[in-house]
């Protein structure tokens, strides 16, 4: 099987997208088909031996829509130019729309409200009209001719028919009934609402090929290399496996490989998510893309290329994107329905008027006419995006920043959330939690001497126990003899005093004897804290704890969100001990522990098979896993990688505004299905009656006139309902 990444042009809509997907997946040898109407792409599987690329390129194009074969690792700036060149096609449309529908308002509309008359009306409305119909809404037009042409109908079928309809009439009307009113302004508005309304759309896509480039601009484009026993500076492409690279403070590391000569901490933070660095010795992996923090190292390359962690993870949100299946508009599902039938009520009414009931062909054709313009899609194109665009700008002024409405469309179907640790539920930065004076010492005692035998280091962890000396204003002394051991901790000397600061193994290197004290430090561990043991010449006399602590917000958002119904999960790299320690804290159940970076992608896509998952995450390490969820949501202080891959930004960064987003999208659903309803009532309503139903019985015909002001009814009748969104609570 081979796997096949294909740009498609031409998709106008979901409904678009399905026909492509089902040409596709019908395919002899076609295993799966995804096509992502947001990102315009489609990922095929496929028999190599039954067919190939150039096959499925002609079957898109045999549907009417445009195809080419992307390349692995596109450029992403060749994918951002394309993208905004999308947009500024649309853009421009709009403003070209725009240009022709205002004065054509201002003449058909606002002055005969004044009672102005202006002379040549009609026709200036005429010309007014005809470019914003032909040229404008030619792209309706090929779209109903696509989906004509694949037995089926969808919005863009809804708009050509609609617009046709008021404008052909009013053609008729200034050439052979002026008496009659014309609807030009009508057919131009109702062009230049749904060409915004595609704008904001095209505008909202997902920045894939953003959030791809900062990836791959995070690996180092220059390796230092052994090579006939000097060192010598190559291009990253240039390394091959085997190489011996080295790696100098402060730089990054520049392909994946085993330490074999050095110590330092390395910060992984990128990968990981982890906020405090990991020790590094002889033996031990590194990865690409992370900084050396402290010391040189030397390493051999096992991985380079598309091989190393970095490639592999950015090849994760390649596919998890690809994989991700738009979501099918509630309009298209019943325009599919509803076109054809309003076509053939409307046909079947001329027909029985002017055959069966022998009126003249003027009333056949104005009560047909009427029952098209009242079946005009106004209302029901706008039905969806000005409750998204009411909703997604509600979001904003909470810190919730939505992007597009299909994740507005799908966060109030979550079954589970799923937290990472660092960064997300917890703050994401070390701090002391526990000062253990033992032998009688004070706690104030234990603090400065931990503090000053730590300052002159830079590690994470020293810097937590600084910070916490100079809360407390206490006054540092200086040490003498000071030496870092990576791994292990501190030796170094204060007012002639021999102190070591470290772990059980720093303590165990120097034959101090940590035994009765195991009960406690187990009991810290337990609590998912780091515990360093500070001891003066060989006699222990202090313990410190340091944890990242969550945040003040997890417990209440996680309860929020249990009681919406919703299963919380917590996923991390860190150890089973600690990561249950941590999950307890905010008041979690289920974990996911020891869990690699290429991993947790993995674990989402388990849980997909039982409902709809939302990720939420803040480091690079996430983005494979938001990407690869229904719902990803970022954190505001995470890294732009995460923001870009994610759905929703949590701007604020509070955990609370989970449940509010999952909040706001119930709201903003229940709002669209309500203007559903009004803008089919009319219809339902309306129809029956411009067919002239009343007619025989009481001699009422509703004009087209009547109809459009009904049209005009609805649609403003979907707009309140949309803005009352403004006055929902979230909480």
């Amino acid at each position: 099987m081979k796997t096949a990444n294909l740009r498609i042009t031409g998709m106008h809509c979901a409904s678009c997208a399905a026909i492509v997907n089902k040409a596709l997946s019908k395919t002899e040898g076609v295993k799966e088909a995804n096509v992502n109407f947001s990102t315009s792409k489609a990922l095929v599987t496929f028999d190599e031996k039954k067919l190939d690329e150039k096959k499925l390129v002609q079957i898109v194009k045999g549907k009417g829509y445009g195809a080419e074969l992307i390349q692995d690792h596109e450029d992403p700036e060749k994918q951002a130019k394309l993208q905004s060149a999308e947009i500024k096609k649309v853009r421009d449309l709009f403003l070209t729309s725009l240009v022709f529908t205002v004065p054509a308002f201002i003449i058909g509309m606002v002055l005969m409200w004044f009672g102005v008359e202006v002379p040549y009306k009609e026709y200036l409305l005429w010309l007014l009209a005809t470019p914003v119909q032909f040229y404008v809404g030619w792209q309706f037009y090929k779209g109903t001719w696509h989906s004509l042409k694949n037995k089926t109908a969808n919005m863009d079928t809804l708009i050509a028919v609609g617009t046709s309809a008021a404008y052909l009439y009013s053609v008729y009307v200034v050439l052979f009934a002026p008496q009659l009113g014309q609807y030009f302004e009508t057919s131009a508005i109702l062009i230049t609402l749904v060409v915004l309304g595609k704008y904001l759309e095209a505008a909202a896509k997902g920045k894939t090929s953003e959030a791809i480039k900062k990836l791959i601009g995070l690996s180092p484009k220059i390796a230092t290399v052994i090579r006939k026993g000097k060192e010598i500076r190559i291009s990253v492409d240039d390394v091959v496996v085997g190489d011996i690279i080295v790696v100098k403070p402060g730089e990054k590391i520049p392909v994946d490989g085993k330490v074999v000569e050095g110590d330092s901490s390395v910060d992984e933070s990128m990968i990981t998510g982890e906020s405090i660095p990991v020790e590094k010795k002889k033996g031990d992996k590194v990865i690409g893309g992370t900084i050396n923090k402290h010391g040189s190292l030397r390493f051999v390359a096992t991985k380079v290329g598309e091989n190393t962690t970095l490639s592999h993870i950015i090849r994760l949100i390649e596919d998890a994107q690809g994989k991700k299946a738009p979501i099918q508009r509630f309009a298209d599902v019943v325009s599919a329905y509803f076109v054809p039938i309003v076509i053939i009520i409307a046909i079947a009414t001329f027909l029985v008027w002017h055959f069966a009931l022998d009126k003249e062909f003027s009333f056949a054709l104005i009560t047909s006419v009427a029952v098209l313009v009242i079946a005009c899609p106004c209302a029901l194109g706008l039905a969806t995006p000005t409750a998204i665009m009411v909703g997604t700008g509600k979001g904003a002024k909470h810190g919730i920043l939505i992007k597009g409405g299909e994740a507005l469309e799908t966060a109030h179907k979550l079954s589970f959330v799923v937290f990472d640790k660092t960064g997300t539920i917890t703050k994401g930065t070390p701090e002391v939690t526990d000062i253990i004076p033992l032998n009688k010492e004070k706690e104030e005692k234990i603090l400065k001497i931990a503090a000053s035998v730590e300052k002159p280091s830079e590690h994470p962890l020293a810097e937590a126990i600084v910070k916490k000396a100079k809360a407390g204003k206490i006054a540092l002394g200086k040490v003498t003899a000071f030496k870092a051991i990576p791994g292990y901790g501190i030796k170094a000397k204060l007012n002639e005093k021999q102190y070591y600061f470290g772990n059980a193994k720093h303590m165990k290197e120097n034959r101090i004897d940590v035994r009765k004290i195991g009960d406690k430090v187990r009991l810290l561990e337990e609590q998912g804290k780091t515990v360093m043991m500070l001891a003066e010449n060989k006699k222990l006399i202090g313990i410190i704890a340091v944890a990242d602590t969550i945040k003040q917000s997890s417990k209440e958002a996680v309860q929020k969100l249990e009681h919406m119904g919703v299963t919380v999960y917590m996923i991390t790299g860190d150890n089973v001990r600690t990561a249950r320690a941590i999950a307890k804290q905010a008041g979690i159940e289920h974990v996911f522990a020891e869990v690699l970076p290429d991993q947790k992608a993995g674990y989402v896509k388990t849980l997909q098979k039982k409902g709809k998952v939302a990720m939420v995450g803040d480091g690079i390490n996430d983005a494979p896993a938001l990407a690869q969820a229904d719902i990803g949501i970022a954190m505001g202080s995470g890294t732009d990688v995460a923001m870009e891959t994610g759905n929703i930004v949590l701007m604020r960064n509070d955990l609370l505004d989970v449940p509010k987003a999952i909040r706001l999208s119930k709201v903003t659903m229940s709002k669209i299905k309500q203007n559903m309803f009004w803008a089919l009532f009319y219809n339902v309503l309306g129809i029956p009656i411009a067919a002239g139903i009343l007619y025989p019985a009481t001699g009422w015909l509703l004009s087209p006139i009547i109809a459009g002001g009904a049209m005009a009814l609805s649609s403003v009748s979907v707009v309140t309902n949309s803005l009352m969104l403004k006055y929902k609570s979230l909480v």
